[in-house]
């Protein structure tokens, strides 16, 4: 049994140990230095008077960035001149302040402390409208807005899966490096995925499974996912994500 065990755990790290050991995530760099440089992926407003609602993800700071990504929403209602961003930001959490944040300050394509964003959904016109019309009670909805762990949530992935929920619009896939998003309460432990296409139990984020349409067949062991896409054929492993990967990520 405790080979078994001990075999499970190495399989489950080996994805990160990789995406460390061929640079994919920078290990040098300062934090207060890093860039949230623009990356042109958001439709300027000066042009693009439609709604628009955008879910971004990039590689967390750090070692971190090996397990996992951060995510965030970006919304622009019609014939706004500004992107707002919703997202969670763990450290407002430990100066005792609520841990959503709702700001124009940082472009919405962003990158996250020099890591790229990837672009997982968009929503434009009629449908970026009534997702935004639903948003402002979805983010007042969101259970953990004093609370923050890294691991196994809840964090910034647990918040945007939440959103995707509340916000059946949004017809969002999570990606399975998303650590934390499935990060259910034991009292919750049942639901749809974020996707709204299926269902998944989890215990804490810790264990769990999920299957549905859009997000395929995922197990969660302590957070991280090992899973296959039938709907766009891959599998998903520890921090890998998709293999193959799709072409824009």
């Amino acid at each position: 049994m405790a080979l078994w065990v001990v075999m499970l755990l190495l399989f489950l790290i080996a994805g990160p140990l990789w995406t460390l050991a061929t640079g994919r995530v920078p290990l040098r760099g300062d934090w207060s230095t890093a860039s949230h440089r623009s990356t042109g992926l958001a439709p300027d407003p000066a042009t693009h008077r439609e709604a628009v609602v955008q879910v971004y993800a990039s590689r967390a700071f750090g070692w971190r960035g090996a397990f996992g990504v951060h995510t965030w929403l970006a919304a622009k209602p019609k014939d706004a001149d500004h992107y707002t961003r919703y997202e969670v930001i763990g450290w407002f959490a430990r100066a005792g302040q609520p841990v959503i944040s709702i700001s124009s300050s940082r472009p919405a394509d962003a990158e996250w402390y020099g890591a790229a964003p990837m672009l997982l959904c968009e929503r434009r016109g009629a449908d970026a409208e009534a997702a935004i019309a639903k948003l402002e009670q979805a983010v007042a909805s969101y259970p953990y807005a004093l609370g923050y762990s890294v691991w196994p949530g809840p964090n910034s992935n647990t918040f945007i899966a939440h959103l995707g929920r509340e916000i059946p619009e949004l017809k969002l896939t999570m990606p399975s490096i998303a650590i934390g998003k499935d990060y259910l309460s034991l009292s919750d432990a049942v639901t749809r995925t974020p996707s709204g296409t299926g269902y998944q139990f989890s215990l804490l984020g810790l264990l769990g499974a999920s299957a549905a349409r859009d997000e395929g067949i995922e197990v969660n062991v302590l957070g991280l996912v090992v899973g296959v896409d039938f709907r766009r054929p891959a599998l998903k492993l520890p921090g890998l994500g998709r293999v193959p990967a799709d072409a824009d990520s």
